[in-house]
């Protein structure tokens, strides 16, 4: 399983891609799943992200409707929790009898994923036998997906504050552009200095409460406009 997630090509992919491919491996590798899933948190909200199996996407649905279970306690706590029969499990009552009435499911291990210090979902694992991830090697294996899991989500963000940083510095320079533009326009019509002109511009913009680029544009416009063809 390892050279197979050793495989997994995580750069130029949107995640739920990375983490598709990851669940189907984490289905067919570790000992005892039938059906795996990845649940991620976001502002402690919690959605499946990927998964392998309709079982595991229907278990995992019905934590969120309760708010609590395996998956979302082990994100949220960062722990390992597994459950060997959900016939006699007692921790999350409503839960599994949900589970049971609705699913085959009899047992699940979910794996926190761990992140900068932190926890920032689960792997989720799912069968319909019980204590199927009672042996070590499930253990594992599960671990293993876990670390690559958390991989990926590490390179997705820091792929997406890459991307808002230079959306952000592009937009900065064009407004650093256009205000230019305006000054310059300013200067001519008006006969003040380049700081007079900033000026005008930034008492126009508190005036009619818009922002400065918006009221730079307005003037490069109108002087295009007006300018004689």
């Amino acid at each position: 399983m390892l050279r197979d997630l050793s495989k997994v090509v995580l750069v130029e992919r949107s995640l739920t891609e990375v983490l598709t491919d990851v669940t189907a491996i984490a289905a067919r590798g570790i000992p005892g799943a039938e059906a795996s899933s990845i649940t991620l948190l976001r502002a402690d909200k919690a959605f499946t992200a990927a998964h392998s199996g309709e079982m595991a996407l229907a278990a995992d649905e019905l934590q969120y409707e309760h708010g609590y279970g395996p998956c979302m306690d082990a994100g949220r706590g960062g722990v390992l929790l597994r459950i060997d029969d959900m016939r006699t499990e007692t921790r999350w009552p409503d839960y599994v009898a949900h589970v049971l009435a609705t699913t085959p499911v009899l047992s699940s291990l979910s794996i926190p994923l761990p992140y900068q210090g932190s926890s920032i979902g689960a792997l989720n694992n799912y069968s319909t036998k019980p204590e199927a991830f009672a042996s070590p090697e499930s253990l594992r294996a599960a671990t293993d997906v876990a670390e690559v899991i958390a991989v990926a989500v590490a390179n997705a963000d820091a792929h997406a504050q890459l991307f808002d940083q230079a959306r952000h510095m592009r937009v900065a320079m064009e407004s650093r552009a256009v205000i230019e533009q305006a000054k310059g326009v300013l200067m001519a019509q008006r006969h003040v200095d380049a700081e007079q002109a900033f000026e005008i511009l930034r008492e126009a913009s508190q005036r009619y409460n818009r922002k400065l680029r918006d009221i730079a544009f307005g003037i490069v416009e109108s002087a295009a406009e007006n300018r004689p063809r």
